[in-house]
């Protein structure tokens, strides 16, 4: 028995016309995405910054351009080979840097997911059922149904949401990034500052026991000369009063001292107490360079990341409200899918078992209560608020680099006069034992004398200590340090 021949150039036909149509429907979509998104173009700003600062160049300082390399690693001027042991630890250590570090993984995603929306997408489906229909509203038969296939959908992103979408994406992610250049520049500044915090309590804790020592000294020679009968019970009293006062500071300052050194082990991603032996050596607090080159403010302002990633908060914004007043238009899409049904499952591969649709679909909120408009206005409000805080930033920057400056010159200029009267005050508790012991004076001259000497070291200490502390201040405030940093994060292991 002969069958028929099947004519094969009809569902050809058919199928290249389904794809002409799809071909030009999809060439007129990107003909009409190419225009121009709805919403304001966002023109980068760069922070108002004055000619010069308006704190005194003093304790050293100059307005001369600092060199890049150096503001990069400003520790190194210290010379401590410890403190920059620690830096490069903490790099590779810290866990804000981690999740820092996270947060722009997470932000590049989102991106993703935006400009995966530019493009269509395609889905694929099958299905196998059973279908029995009533026998008093159908005829009761049973049938089977198989269908597998593709579905595709595309947004026509003709005016521009989706565009808008992407550059709010791209902007979040660059301030991500940003914002770990912030958590850098504070880490190398923690980590100073608490290494600072450690060589304070440690030369603290020297100058300490050695007053209890000169205190045992006077203690003891009161005692041996009241058991002479030479001076009454009132000086052996006053000097063990004095003695045990100072021995009463050593736990605050050993206590103050191991959590510096926590501090700093958490710092670097440590377990507390595994710096208790590393840093157990006394060494001076670091010493101050003779200059320190600051620069003008335009160039401080630019480097700062903080600056930078309110400027970014304020482009991704400004893409928002495009987002947003897209809305305001309809949203076109292709649609179309192409698959296999059929009610027997010998036939379900057969040619004729095929199926397909294509075409043009669109969709227009026409009535929403205002909200799309009021949504405008909202993104609008929160532009306005992100070049508030722009603008805030920038003053805030300001003033942390002038504040930095005058603490840095004020203190030195503090230190050189406790300095001095360190000196005198040792100088007069010497000679005031010499008097004692001569008995030209009462012991309450030695008394004061001691008090006073153990004062002013103290606060003189606190002030060598404040000056470097300041500096550190100074360089964090001058965005100082993720340019190392970031490279050492980013090296290869």
């Amino acid at each position: 028995m002969k069958h028929p021949k099947r004519n094969c150039s009809k569902p050809f036909r058919s199928v290249r016309r389904a794809v002409s149509i799809f071909l030009s429907a999809t060439a007129i979509g990107l003909i009409l995405t190419g225009c121009a998104p709805v919403g304001p173009d966002y023109t980068p700003i760069q922070p108002e910054a004055p000619e010069r600062w308006s704190s005194e160049m003093a304790g050293g300082l100059t307005a001369t351009q600092p060199d890049p390399d150096a503001l990069a690693h400003w520790w190194t001027i210290f010379n401590d080979s410890e403190l920059s042991s620690l830096e490069e630890r903490a790099v590779s250590g810290n866990l804000e840097l981690q999740t820092a570090q996270s947060r722009i993984q997470e932000a590049r995603a989102q991106r993703g997911i935006s400009q995966s929306r530019l493009f269509p997408a395609v889905g694929a489906s099958a299905a196998a059922s059973k279908i029995r229909s009533s026998e008093s509203g159908g005829t009761g038969k049973k049938i089977e149904l198989y269908a597998a296939g593709f579905d595709a959908g595309w947004e026509l992103d003709i005016f521009g949401g989706l565009r808008r979408s992407v550059e709010a994406s791209q902007a979040d992610l660059e301030a991500s990034q940003v914002n770990l250049d912030s958590v850098l520049i504070s880490l190398m500044a923690e980590v100073a500052l608490n290494y600072v915090d450690v060589r304070i309590d440690q030369a603290q804790l020297t100058i300490t026991r050695a007053n209890i020592k000169s205190q045992e000294e006077s203690y003891n020679l009161n005692l041996s000369r009241n058991q002479a009968g030479i001076i009454d019970e009132l000086a052996v009293q006053e000097s063990l009063r004095i003695l045990e006062t100072s021995r009463s500071l050593i736990p605050a300052l050993e206590t103050r001292l191991a959590a510096a050194k926590n501090r700093l082990a958490v710092l670097l991603g440590r377990q507390p107490g595994e710096f208790a032996q590393e840093l157990s050596e006394e060494k001076a607090i670091p010493a101050l360079p003779v200059t320190v080159a600051i620069g003008i403010p335009a160039e401080t302002l630019r480097r700062r990341p903080d600056i930078r990633s309110a400027e970014r908060v304020l482009a991704a914004q400004t893409a928002r409200v495009g987002v947003a007043t897209a809305d305001l238009y309809p949203k076109f899409h292709l649609l179309g899918s192409i698959g296999l049904e059929s009610i027997d499952s010998g036939d379900f591969l057969d040619w004729g078992s095929r199926a397909w649709r294509i075409g043009p679909g669109a969709s227009w909120t026409v009535f929403d209560g205002g909200a799309i408009r009021q949504n405008i206005k909202v993104q609008n409000a929160r532009q306005e608020q992100a070049l508030i805080q722009y603008q805030a930033t920038v003053l805030k920057a300001q003033e942390e680099v002038e504040n930095a400056l005058v603490a840095y010159a004020k203190e030195q200029r503090r230190r050189d006069s406790l300095d001095r009267a360190a000196s005198a005050a040792q100088r007069a508790e010497l000679l005031a034992r010499d008097k004692y012991q001569a008995g030209l004076v009462d012991f309450n001259n030695v008394l004061d004398a001691q008090r006073s000497l153990l004062i002013l070291q103290d606060a003189l200490n606190q002030s060598i200590g404040a000056a470097t502390a300041n500096l550190v201040r100074l360089y964090k405030s001058l965005g100082g340090g993720w340019e190392f940093a970031a490279a050492l994060k980013d090296a290869p292991k």
